[in-house]
């Protein structure tokens, strides 16, 4: 499934759960028709027992709600707070739920990592804010800092379409002759309002988030800003942002300076000496942990998504990212993260770089290719292909239900 440049949308840059909660739980209450949700995490607590509640209201006012979450970051909910949503009609799916093997969850790779909201296909959510209170500012030091996108206009349809088939409601048209990674949709006539849907999954469109932050750094004339939470990226994006600040623009990647997981941080610092040598300005955000996955390019280009340029996310997870062509949101993006480098963080200089050493640089060296292309070759071994399992209510509400389902979006092989 191919999607173009959608013109005449109207976009709003949601910071952090305290924007993005109150605008999605009003969205839900105005439903009338339909209504999809995706998310990598849904928790029970104040804010998934919030979204459940909304949840109830519009399947009982007669709304067709489906809801798909992840069997790896979503394993904990209680058969109550599914039952009574299945009771009242919602189609309720996770994907590729596994039972745990030795204490130990054995569904790491090809998780749906997307977060997705569609309402009434007129408006939707796209962005990386799971449904848990660590995403409010309240919840303290360990708050995650991150963003999504609410979109109305021409591009809600192909959103809408998309979680319609990767959830199994909606038939999937696919091309006899196959194929893998279609190429870049370009924007012919670039203007103003203008957002292009993008996706990864483990099929035909396994690295086009990837092309597109590539293809916005051959571009770049001016000025780049990448802020992504766990930043491990292939050889391809590093030299493209080295050969960007090389040739005069001013390149800044943001990055986990408090990690919610100590290895990230290990990970991005095999690669400070690599992009700092080249001219790139790295920065490490402090004041919490970083969650965000977004990036601005001179005056018209931003990205806002679920995915990471890390190897799950490059390489195995199911993500979604909206590609945006808009001054006026190029620009709100853009003072959010300047502020962020004035307010939050620490430029990496000469003092943080680790060591220049030739065992340190045989260690990063080895541990680099290990950590890039052990997801990748994970990927290619024997495994189970990801269902999605449909939760059958209590009580059978007159409805078709499928006990399994074989994803769309996902091919034989992973």
């Amino acid at each position: 499934m191919n999607f173009s440049w959608r013109d005449g949308n109207q976009l709003r840059l949601l910071e952090n759960g305290d924007q993005f909660f109150p605008r999605v739980s009003a969205a839900i209450q105005r439903a009338e028709r339909t209504l999809l949700l995706e998310t990598f995490i849904l928790f029970e607590d104040d804010v998934g027992n919030a979204l459940h509640a909304d949840l109830l209201a519009a399947a009982q006012r007669g709304v067709k709600v489906e809801v798909m979450v992840d069997g790896y970051g979503s394993p904990d909910l209680s058969d109550h707070f599914v039952n009574r949503l299945t009771e009242a009609g919602v189609r309720f799916l996770y994907y590729d739920p596994r039972p745990l093997v030795l204490g130990m969850r054995t569904n790491v790779f090809r998780r749906l990592h997307r977060k997705i909201v569609v309402v009434d296909d007129t408006l939707a959510f796209v962005g990386g804010i799971n449904f848990s209170d660590e995403h409010n500012t309240t919840y303290g030091a360990q708050a995650k800092q991150d963003y999504a996108v609410e979109v109305t206009g021409p591009v809600v349809l192909d959103i809408a379409r998309y979680v319609q088939q990767a959830m199994g409601s909606e038939q999937v048209t696919r091309r006899w002759w196959g194929g893998r990674s279609q190429r870049v949709a370009v924007n012919a006539m670039p203007g103003d309002a203008q957002v292009l849907f993008v996706y990864r999954d483990n099929d035909e469109h396994r690295d086009d988030i990837e092309q597109h932050y590539l293809d916005m750094l051959r571009k770049a004339k001016h000025d780049v800003i990448i802020a992504n939470a766990y930043f491990f990226p292939g050889y391809r994006l590093l030299r493209e942002m080295r050969n960007a600040a090389q040739r005069g623009v001013r390149v800044r990647l943001i990055v986990q300076g408090e990690p919610d997981m100590p290895i990230v941080k290990v990970g991005a610092e095999m690669l400070y000496n690599y992009l700092v040598d080249a001219g790139v300005e790295v920065y490490e955000y402090c004041r919490r942990p970083l969650h965000g996955k977004i990036a601005v390019q001179d005056q018209h280009w931003a990205t806002v998504g679920s995915s990471n340029l890390d190897p799950l996310s490059l390489s195995l997870n199911l993500e979604a990212n909206l590609i945006v062509h808009d001054r006026a949101f190029n620009q709100t993006l853009r003072d959010n993260l300047e502020a962020l480098i004035q307010r939050d963080c620490e430029r990496v200089n000469d003092e943080k770089l680790p060591p220049r050493t030739w065992w340190h640089l045989t260690k990063s060296v080895m541990v680099f290719h290990f950590l890039r292309h052990f997801p990748a070759i994970a990927g290619w071994l024997p495994a189970h292909t990801p269902l999605l399992s449909q939760v059958e209510p209590p009580v059978q509400p007159e409805m078709e239900t499928q006990d399994r389902v074989e994803p769309d979006n996902e091919g034989a092989k992973p």
